[in-house]
């Protein structure tokens, strides 16, 4: 083994190996892989739109209710997916996640699935379920921006021009 390593290439392979910093590659990786989700999730975000666009047919065809409500599902869909696009923008930008941005993220999806099974016409038990849903993630939302442990930029400008919040 010890003639291997003595040997060109082995050795600095070895040595380079051992050197290199696996917090680097981790960030590189991580960083190289969320280029690849943005670019699906705008690829996603314009077959949305494109989709869209294409249901306004119904309004020709079909009921003019109908259609705006799938309109309506749709536009509101794609809302979820901009969420999700800005959630992951930010990890890419700060190295981290907000907890608002998920929570916010979960709200426009709730709010879309509350929307869908109105239109449906759900059960009773369901909008009961998702309407504690929307509680619990509005309380948690207000929770997070009220003890979030470092100022926020809109925080910091509006002490600058003297207003506070409570």
């Amino acid at each position: 083994m010890e003639q291997t390593l003595s040997n060109g290439w082995p050795k600095r392979f070895m040595i380079r190996l051992t050197a290199y910093d696996v917090t680097r590659a981790w960030e590189v990786g991580t960083r190289f892989i969320l280029s690849l989700l943005t670019l699906t999730i705008l690829f996603g975000l314009a077959g949305g739109v494109v989709k869209t666009f294409l249901d306004l047919r119904l309004l020709l065809s079909a009921n003019v209710e109908v259609a705006l409500r799938q309109v309506l599902v749709d536009t509101l869909t794609l809302l979820a997916v901009v969420e999700v696009l800005k959630t992951t923008l930010a990890y890419c930008s700060d190295g981290r996640v907000r907890v608002t941005f998920i929570i916010d993220t979960v709200l426009v999806v709730m709010l879309t699935e509350v929307i869908s099974r109105w239109f449906t016409g759900g059960e009773w038990h369901q909008f009961a379920i998702l309407g504690g849903i929307l509680i619990t993630l509005g309380l948690m939302r207000i929770v997070a921006v009220r003890y979030s442990p470092a100022p926020t930029k809109i925080t910091q400008q509006a002490n600058q021009l003297g207003l506070s919040f409570p």
